[in-house]
């Protein structure tokens, strides 16, 4: 079911502070063509247990990417150990090195399931595929654990650096 689409217009973060509740079991966020005002730069979210007062929920995750360059001279399958975090609060990136050319963006997802759970973490997986900074095709797989009992109950997406210059998040909830 779509609960809301939020469209970037040179914001600095975009933020969904309602619909995420008890009432589906499973929340997923589609990522449409979203260009970065600033290049190569990365996509990054977090969530808040206090309605979007704080986005800095402790947090588990594991990341890994494929490439594969324009001129197809590159191709690449690797483990980012700077890409993950292990018990932070810091924003997560889920697509890296975006380029802000025209023709350049990112598309893709994020699950999160049960965010209302009272008992058990929050697991989460991201998908982006990204026309990046240096032409290549990137695939980010990015999955992981809010660790914490409390309701996460909003969620933020930002930049690195600069804005999002445009592009389109819709939060669907799955029953």
């Amino acid at each position: 079911t779509l609960l809301a689409t939020t469209t970037a217009s040179s914001d600095s973060t975009i933020s969904f502070t309602s619909n995420i509740d008890s009432t589906y079991k499973e929340y997923v966020f589609k990522f449409y063509d979203i260009h970065p005002a600033s290049d190569d730069v990365h996509f990054s979210f977090n969530g808040s247990i206090d309605s979007g007062s704080n986005y800095n929920v402790t947090k588990t995750t594991t990341n890994f990417r494929a490439n594969h360059d324009e001129s197809d001279s590159a191709t690449d399958l690797s483990y980012r150990t700077g890409g993950d975090i292990a018990q932070g609060t810091g924003f997560q990136n889920i697509a890296a090195e975006v380029g802000n050319d025209n023709d350049q963006s990112l598309a893709g997802t994020l699950t999160i399931y049960e965010p209302s759970s009272s008992v058990f973490v929050k697991h989460f997986i991201s998908r982006c595929n990204i026309y990046n900074a240096s032409n290549y095709n990137r695939d980010d797989y990015v999955a992981g654990y809010f660790n914490t009992t409390s309701a996460v109950d909003a969620v933020q997406f930002k930049m690195s650096s600069g804005n999002m210059d445009s592009g389109v998040i819709k939060l669907y909830g799955v029953s």
